[in-house]
């Protein structure tokens, strides 16, 4: 892992990019990194285009503000393709993963001629094969240390499942999901 790792995250309100962060966060805590892992939105409504940030470093992060030019976009919703620059900013040498059905074209097409690493995952087949409803988050979770190196593949689902029992404590039945979910998600992704 390079000394730090800056990621940024587009999504809509409720579909849990913030959240994703913010388990990205505590997952790099607990291998022993520092982090920082934090949500921008404008007005808080279902559905309205919210973003999210990471920093992962192995030292001290002095930085306190939003992230301009990172390493690494997450975009959990494709429809953000044609109303938010998702590349602005995204450095050459990162990647960008798209929770995405799009052919190849279509999508490169909307990335405003990005020529950095893209992947494609498709977050909704995952989410519902494994989950029975539509979460994109926990597959684009998994996309993102997959693409990122950030920590190994068992190191993070050990990490996810000591972190899905905290979180869902009061809803043990949801475990299972969200740990075949990020499985399947680190299997899947497709770099275009």
């Amino acid at each position: 892992m390079k000394d730090l790792i800056e990621i940024r995250w587009h999504g809509r309100g409720g579909q849990g990019a913030k959240t994703a962060s913010l388990l990205l966060a505590d997952a790099a805590f607990n291998t022993g990194k520092y982090i920082q892992g934090f949500p921008e939105y404008g007005p808080e409504r279902m559905g309205a285009p919210i973003t999210a940030y990471n920093r992962i470093s192995n030292n001290p992060i002095n930085i306190h503000s939003n992230i301009y030019y990172p390493d690494y976009v997450v975009v959990v919703d494709d429809s953000l393709l044609d109303s938010v620059d998702v590349t602005a900013g995204l450095k050459d040498d990162g990647a960008i993963i798209i929770n995405t059905t799009l052919d190849t074209e279509t999508l490169k097409s909307k990335l405003n001629k990005y020529n950095g690493a893209i992947y494609k995952l498709d977050a909704r087949k995952i989410s519902m094969e494994a989950l029975g409803k539509y979460f994109p988050n926990t597959p684009m979770l998994a996309g993102i240390v997959k693409i990122s190196n950030i920590m190994a593949d068992e190191e993070f689902l050990n990490n996810m499942t000591e972190s899905f029992k905290h979180k869902f404590a009061k809803k043990p039945e949801v475990i299972d999901g969200n740990m075949k979910a990020l499985k399947i998600a680190l299997n899947e992704i497709e770099k275009i």
